[in-house]
């Protein structure tokens, strides 16, 4: 088997070769390599120690020195090198206590989490495959490299790591490899939030984030995201609704675009109803306040797990906003556009479609037809630059002040006032009209 190796890749392999070492790409970019993806970063392994490698180099930079790993930089482009070592003992479910190098490429393999990310690759000696992780990506299958057990209590990451590739690659869990998992969930833990924001990314973002099921079936959620488990077991006896509040959720993230922020609004949207069902005297199920509880539940997740405020806000208001419905008339439109914000209304008519994707057919079309009435208003709006928010308004607080108005809050209540009038009627955003409506009286 062939592989097309960089020619920066093919360099620096070739460089400490020439000097006597060995050294192969290896890892992620031979899987990715052989399954015709484009690999994301290019691993480079070789019997060098760390302080070899770098003599042989102008530009490197210490990665992760202590356990083997440098940087070398060409032409700003970077590679990290690791020397070959075995892993001591794993003392916290994280870290291996101290690591060994070694010369062998075998023992180095040994130590690497799944068949299909311990192969080894130069074109001296081709595919170096020491544990059939070509047959198992030909089977689709996620295995562990030797005893499952041991490798998930080296790293318990690696539990929701075997997850996402699955998610990632549509690959099915080895049986021992899904046993180790049930039996060694609960070591997630010790591993620190950012790396399981990480992965939980990662695994959303996939082509089939449905595979958060299997994260709850194998007892990984419970440990990670314990507010799932609750909505796998929260029916929803409703004509708007076919599966419980869980399966709702996953059918949503199937049916909105993998970006990060998108998948984790339709995984919080309704994390709410949980807390807030009630069945009335017919039987039937309603979860009266369930968008602000949802918003709450998002936004104390992901602090928890680590997400920046960027994400937060846009995430925590879309969760506000996701039952948000209105006439398809221009002006409640461009009211909505106004409360949930320009920057983030097309990601509302988004999760409102996914919303609608994940319910009964009871009155689907009418939801639909008025969705889209919705987004034509939207379209026709934006064409039109009709003003939604302050920054378009044909008057500032600076035009106020010059026509005699006192600095002050009152500045500020009246330029909303004034948003109000011409998100009612566009036609009143001129310079002129609004002045003159100030200096009616309008409050």
């Amino acid at each position: 088997m062939k592989i097309q190796l960089p020619d920066k890749v093919h360099h620096i392999i070739t460089t400490l070769q020439d000097h006597g070492y060995e050294a192969y790409a290896v890892g992620g970019c031979v899987r990715d390599s052989i399954l015709g993806r484009d690999p994301q970063d290019w691993d480079i392994t070789t019997s060098a120690t760390p302080l070899e490698t770098k003599a042989l180099f102008e530009r490197t930079f210490d990665t992760g020195i202590e356990h083997g790993t440098i940087t070398v930089l060409l032409e700003k482009e970077g590679f990290e090198v690791t020397t070959y070592r075995i892993d001591g003992k794993y003392e916290d479910s994280r870290h291996p206590k101290e690591v060994q190098f070694t010369r062998s490429l075998e023992e180095d393999l040994k130590r690497r989490d799944f068949t299909i990310n311990a192969m080894a690759y130069n074109e001296e000696a081709g595919l170096v495959d020491i544990f059939d992780g070509l047959q198992d990506l030909d089977q689709k299958v996620i295995r562990c490299v030797g005893n499952a057990g041991e490798r998930f209590s080296e790293d318990a990451l690696r539990i929701l790591r075997a997850v996402r590739f699955s998610a990632q690659l549509g690959f099915d869990i080895e049986e021992k490899t899904r046993e180790a998992i049930s039996d060694l969930a609960s070591n997630l833990r010790n591993i620190s939030a950012e790396r399981i924001q990480v992965e939980l990314v990662k695994l959303l973002v996939s082509p089939h984030p449905e595979r958060i099921r299997l994260a709850y079936e194998l007892g990984i959620t419970s440990v990670i995201l314990p507010e799932f488990d609750v909505m796998m077991v929260t029916e929803q006896e409703n004509l708007h609704h076919c599966y419980h509040v869980g399966e709702h959720t996953i059918h949503t993230m199937m049916n909105i675009a993998p970006e990060k922020v998108l998948r984790l609004t339709m995984l919080f949207h309704d994390m709410g109803k949980p807390v807030t069902k009630s069945i009335d005297e017919k039987g039937v199920a309603h979860f009266r306040g369930h968008v602000c509880v949802s918003e709450e539940i998002a936004r104390r997740i992901l602090q928890r797990l680590k997400f920046d405020n960027d994400t937060i806000r846009k995430v925590s208001k879309l969760v506000r906003f996701h039952d948000y419905r209105m006439p398809a008339a221009s002006k409640y439109v461009r009211r909505a556009m106004n409360r949930i914000g320009e920057d983030l209304f097309p990601y509302y008519l988004l999760v409102q479609r996914a919303d609608i994707a994940g319910q009964s057919e009871y009155q689907k079309t009418k939801k639909i037809e008025n969705l889209e009435q919705i987004e034509k208003l939207y379209k026709e709006i934006l064409e039109l630059k009709q003003c939604v928010s302050l920054k378009g308004l044909a008057v500032t607080g600076r035009d106020l002040i010059e026509a005699g108005m006192e600095p002050g809050p009152q500045i500020g209540e009246m330029l909303e006032t004034l948003l109000k009038e011409v998100i009612d009627d566009p036609e009143k955003n001129e310079k002129k009209v609004l002045l003159k409506m100030v200096s009616r009286g309008i409050h």
